[in-house]
C-alpha cells in the first residue's frame, strides 16, 4: 500500500491527469500543508462550514450592543453565518496562520512604561497584513486548483484576509489551527502573535480535529485589560476595548476611558503581552518588520506629522486607514496622559486651531489634564 501511494504521489507531482477518486482527494490536505509551509504559513488546518455552535454567541454579542459602532458586524451577520453566500457550493474552509511579531521591535513593556513614547500594537508596526496574507493565500489556492484539475475535480476557491464577513477564529478552532483564548483572540501553544486567513473551497476535503482549549484557570488577560473590556472569559465588550476606541471608533473617545488609554495610540496588546503562551512565540515574517521607527517614537514627533507626512510615511500600513484626524485624536489623548513638559504643551497648543472639531476637543481635554490654558 505504501508503494502504491508513493507511485500515485509521483504521478500527481508530474501533473498527470488521474481519475477522480475519494482517495486522491483525501491525499490533498498533506500537499496543501506542504504548499502552505512553502509560502510561509506556520500552520494550515481544514474544517467544514457548520457554524451552528458559534451562531448563538455572535447573535448574543450583537444583541447586547457590544459591537459598538461597528455596524458592519450586524449588517453582515447572515454572511458570517452562511458561508455559501460568499462562495456558492463551498464545502471546506482552509485556515492558515502567519506569525507577525517583529524581530527588532523595542520591548513593548518599556514603551508602555515611557509616557513620552507612542505605543502601537505590534501587528501594525510593519506592512499591512491584508496584502501579505491574501497574496500568499492566492498562491496556495492556485496550487490547490491546479492539483484538483489534474485529478479531474472541479474546484473553486475564494480567499479572505480579514476582508469579508468570515468567522475566522471559529474556523481556526474547528480546523485545529488555534483555539479561542479567554481574550477572544486565536491562541496556540506558541502564542497569539499571528494573523489568520481563509480559503473557502468547493472540494470535500477531510477535516482536521478541532483545537483543544488550553487556557485552563488562567485569567491574566482579564486582569490585565486596562479598561476591563474582557467582561468575562471569552467575552469582550468592544465599546471598552482600546483597539476599538483607537481604530474603529470614528467620533470622540468617551471621557472616562481616556485616562485609561495611557500612551496607546493605535491598538492595544496588553491581553497578549501577559499571556503565558506567548513566552513560546516565534518571531514573525519579515514583511512585518518595524517601519518608520514606529515601535518607540516620541508622541510629540508623531503629533507634528502633517497630513501629507502621515499619508506618505504610512503608505502600505494598516494604520493609514484611520486617517490623519483620528491619528491626531489618539495622540492628543496620549499627550494628555503623559508627564507635563514644555514639549508636550507646545505640541498640544500647535493643534488648537486644527480644522477638525474632533481634534480640537481632544486637544483641549489634554491641555486641561495638564492644567494648562489653550
Amino acid at each position: 500500500m505504501h508503494e502504491e501511494n508513493s507511485e500515485t504521489d509521483d504521478r500527481e507531482a508530474a501533473g498527470s491527469a488521474l481519475p477522480a477518486t475519494a482517495g486522491a482527494v483525501a491525499g490533498l490536505p498533506r500537499r496543501i500543508r506542504a504548499w502552505g509551509a512553502e509560502v510561509g504559513f506556520a500552520a494550515i488546518g481544514i474544517s467544514g462550514i457548520d457554524l451552528a455552535a458559534a451562531a448563538p454567541r455572535l447573535l448574543r454579542w450583537l444583541e447586547l450592543g457590544r459591537h459598538g459602532e461597528m455596524d458592519y458586524m450586524a449588517k453582515h451577520v447572515a454572511l458570517r453565518l452562511t458561508p455559501h453566500e460568499l462562495l456558492p457550493d463551498v464545502r471546506t474552509v482552509i485556515s492558515a496562520r502567519l506569525p507577525y511579531f517583529p524581530a527588532a521591535a523595542v520591548d513593548a513593556a518599556a514603551v508602555l512604561a515611557d509616557d513620552r513614547l507612542g505605543y502601537i500594537s505590534r501587528y501594525a508596526l510593519g506592512r499591512d497584513y491584508h496584502r501579505t496574507v491574501r497574496g500568499r493565500l492566492q498562491k496556495l489556492a492556485a496550487r490547490l486548483q491546479e492539483a484538483a484539475a489534474a485529478l479531474g475535480q472541479p474546484c473553486r476557491c475564494r480567499v479572505f484576509s480579514d476582508s469579508a464577513p468570515v468567522l475566522e477564529t471559529e474556523f481556526a478552532r474547528q480546523s485545529g489551527v488555534a483555539w479561542r483564548g479567554k481574550h477572544t483572540i486565536s491562541l496556540m501553544r506558541d502564542g497569539s502573535w499571528h494573523f489568520l486567513g481563509e480559503i473557502y473551497c468547493t472540494l470535500p476535503l477531510p477535516a482536521d480535529p478541532p483545537a483543544a482549549d488550553h487556557c485552563g484557570d488562567c485569567r491574566r488577560c482579564l486582569d490585565a485589560c486596562p479598561t476591563a473590556a474582557i467582561v468575562a472569559p471569552y467575552q469582550v465588550d468592544a465599546r471598552l476595548c482600546i483597539s476599538y476606541l483607537t481604530i474603529e471608533l470614528h467620533g470622540a473617545i468617551p471621557l472616562p476611558l481616556r485616562p485609561l488609554i495611557g500612551n496607546r495610540i493605535y491598538g492595544c496588546d496588553d491581553c497578549q503581552l501577559c499571556c503565558p503562551w506567548n513566552r513560546f512565540a516565534h518571531l514573525g515574517d519579515a514583511d512585518f518588520a518595524v517601519r518608520n521607527g514606529l515601535d518607540a517614537t516620541p508622541l510629540a514627533t508623531l503629533f507634528a506629522w502633517t497630513e501629507s507626512e502621515f499619508d506618505s510615511r504610512l503608505a502600505g500600513s494598516a494604520i493609514r486607514r484611520i486617517g490623519h484626524g483620528r491619528w491626531l485624536r489618539n495622540l492628543a489623548v496620549a499627550l494628555g496622559n503623559s508627564s507635563r513638559s514644555p514639549e508636550v504643551l507646545a505640541a498640544l497648543r500647535s493643534r488648537l486651531d486644527h480644522p477638525s472639531a474632533l481634534v480640537r476637543e481632544h486637544v483641549g481635554w489634554a491641555l486641561a489634564r495638564h492644567g494648562a490654558a489653550g
